[in-house]
């Protein structure tokens, strides 16, 4: 073993260069049903074709959709202060990828982040020279953070987040992310809370900068479409929104047990691979089923007449939002920590979460504080305020006008972030 690495971290990329062929498999096999996860391959190993890029792109990396969505607004705020700036952006998955498409300009470009694995880092950091790296909210990886120490290559987790849970998890493992977080160069924390937990876990340097999710910019045209088909419907929708696996049956098997008439149910799940199998569950339960892939523009007769639609599209939740009477938000009905309600808030939807919201703790808490959401203990509880607040009018408005001023008070993270990210900048090509 080299004297000079920490013992858990060979292990760790040990085990990974073992695993290697295993995590191209499932990628490959994820692939069949995800065409983009078998796009250039060989850059999830730190391999590239074409000639050497220019250095000096300031690196984002965003694993997925929400964290895509979240980095969109720190990208509009770093080109507002530095219009010139030439972007490098990197993810995890396809449909972090495939959102991030509109975020390039000329200059800029877009790679998968490597296997963390001592060659794969080295690799991707020796063709890519980046001036800057910027991981978005938890991607905290102990090869990379090792390498890029050893570049000089500065490292900021932003819009960063650290749940109880994931503290006491990465506490478990302290002899490899310790060090991997002690690494940062600084930390840009969603709350007081967060930097807390991440101070705990080892960074030396925390800031508080807020939540850029606040400054996530949503599409009037989309909600406006959504109330356009709310208003032809002439009945009320409640959704579960952002839902994950075991929540679709749970909600169907309640559903089932409420009176008719009922509103027109809305499910729309997190995970583009999981539609086809929600559907079977609709259509399992005796429901009339209109997925939203069907039509274009407008919904067709028979889904208008429908009992329940899926939402199987991507990147539309304003256009959901804008529909739905009521959201049950998806993910906090189980213990899965559930989904971040800020988006919902920023379109007027009024929001009923369940019990479990420890991913997003302090965003919940101030939705709840503002009357912007209500907390219900049980999946059925949930249900039935949600077909209260379809029949209350008066209530339901309220709730809208204080979801818009609540996610209206909170905004600002994305310029913070920004001016700090290019003082950093600057110092370190001083």
């Amino acid at each position: 073993m080299p004297p000079a690495i920490e013992p858990a971290r060979w292990l760790y990329a040990t085990a990974l260069r073992l695993l290697t062929p295993l995590y191209l498999l499932r990628l490959w096999r994820r692939g069949a049903r995800e065409p983009l996860y078998r796009q250039a391959l060989g850059e999830r190993l730190g391999l590239y074709k074409g000639a050497q890029p220019a250095p000096g792109r300031l690196w984002i990396h965003a694993v997925s959709l929400g964290e895509t969505r979240a980095a969109s607004a720190l990208v509009h705020a770093l080109r507002e202060r530095e219009p010139g700036l030439r972007i490098l952006l990197t993810h995890s998955t396809a449909t972090g990828r495939e959102a991030a498409q509109a975020l390039l300009r000329d200059g800029d470009a877009m790679t998968w982040l490597p296997y963390d694995t001592p060659g794969a880092v080295r690799r991707f950091l020796g063709r890519w020279q980046p001036r800057l790296g910027v991981l978005m909210e938890t991607e905290v990886w102990p090869v990379l953070q090792r390498e890029a120490e050893k570049a000089g290559l500065p490292m900021v987790l932003a819009n960063a987040r650290l749940s109880k849970k994931s503290l006491r998890q990465g506490l478990r493992f302290a002899a490899l992310m310790r060090p991997a977080a002690q690494r940062m160069t600084l930390v840009l924390a969603q709350s007081e809370a967060d930097a807390t937990r991440l101070r705990t876990m080892g960074a030396p340097r925390v800031e508080v900068a807020g939540n850029l999710k606040y400054d996530i910019a949503v599409d009037p045209a989309l909600i406006a479409r959504g109330q356009a088909w709310a208003a032809q419907l002439g009945r009320p929708v409640l959704m579960l929104a952002v839902s994950r696996e075991g929540e679709e049956a749970a909600l169907l098997a309640e559903w089932a047990r409420q009176p008719c008439p009922r509103p027109l149910l809305a499910i729309v799940p997190r995970h583009p691979q999981r539609f086809d199998a929600v559907a079977a569950l609709i259509e399992d339960a005796g429901l009339k089923l209109a997925r939203r892939s069907a039509w274009l523009d407008e919904p067709a007769p028979q889904a208008v007449s429908a009992d329940a639609w899926l939402g199987d599209s991507m990147r539309e939740m304003p256009l959901y939002y804008g529909l739905a009477s009521v959201a049950l938000l998806g993910g906090s009905f189980e213990p899965l920590g559930g989904q971040n309600l800020i988006e919902a808030a920023a379109c007027g939807c009024p929001v009923l979460c369940g019990p479990h919201t420890f991913n997003f703790a302090e965003a919940t808490e101030l939705a709840l504080a503002a009357g912007a959401a209500k907390r219900c203990a049980t999946l059925a509880d949930g249900i039935a305020a949600g077909l209260a607040l379809c029949t209350d009018a008066a209530a339901r408005r309220a709730m809208q006008e204080q979801a818009l001023a609540f996610a209206s008070a909170h905004r600002g993270a994305a310029a913070r972030m920004a001016g700090t990210l290019l003082q950093l900048d600057s110092r370190a090509q001083a």
